[in-house]
């Protein structure tokens, strides 16, 4: 019994951490909608995340499959097997790389173009792009909870758990991120180190996430310490 709660607290605050940057990426992208229609937006991105990992967890033999070869990229010195894990991470890598770079030019681009950019997106428009994004970043987090438990229930109830307390924090962090045009440009920063991190992982290059997430909470802190002294002076 203590086995199964260390592994529910453990794989919790492992779906939280590696979640921060889905919720990032949904609050930012739920902005361009009216104010009004951004909870909507947000929640329904948070539960289709919720669902597109319960139904990767319950097709877990298939998804572990995905990982077999699927073709070859012959280099000089090695030749690299993609499977269709390798594919969805590096497509899902191009599309936060091109989406994160589009944010922050029309944020440099000034106002009057990012009213523009606005006006283009619908309640729909957006939570496609929240749609594609939570399928990739469900996949990631789900390779990464098999390998550290093997029951199928226990990642589920962490994965619940972890997405009710995302949901219930999902809109004091987006309101903070929101106010913040400063944090909105690191925030992005960071979904762009993602996306980066996720292509070369396609080509089989491995960089610990732990590095990641250590240089995004040392510049957090920064960014926290910055703005306490422009709010002082």
């Amino acid at each position: 019994m203590l086995e199964i709660v260390i592994g529910v607290l453990t794989l919790t605050f492992m779906e939280i951490v590696l979640g921060i940057d889905n919720i990032i990426f949904i609050a930012i992208v739920a902005n361009k909608l009216p104010k009004k229609e951004q909870p909507k937006a947000r929640r329904i991105g948070l539960l289709f995340a919720l669902f597109a990992r319960i139904i990767l967890l319950l097709g877990i033999t298939k998804i572990m499959e995905l990982k077999e070869p699927l073709f070859s990229i012959p280099l000089p010195s090695h030749t690299i097997d993609m499977s269709w894990k390798d594919v969805i991470l590096l497509a899902g890598g191009i599309f936060l790389l091109a989406k994160s770079t589009l944010e922050i030019h029309e944020k440099t681009a000034g106002k009057e173009a990012q009213m523009k950019a606005k006006e283009g997106n619908t309640l729909t428009k957006i939570i496609i792009q929240i749609v594609l994004i939570d399928i990739v970043f469900s996949f990631d987090s789900i390779l990464t909870a098999v390998a550290l438990v093997n029951s199928v229930w226990i990642m589920i109830a962490a994965v619940v758990i972890s997405m009710a307390i995302m949901m219930f924090f999902s809109g004091p962090v987006a309101d903070f991120i929101n106010k913040q045009p400063t944090l909105q440009i690191l925030a992005l920063s960071f979904l762009i180190l993602i996306g980066f991190m996720l292509t070369i992982e396609a080509f089989h290059y491995e960089v610990p996430k732990s590095y990641l997430y250590c240089a995004v909470a040392f510049s957090l802190i920064v960014e926290m310490i910055n703005m306490r002294v422009r709010k002082n002076t």
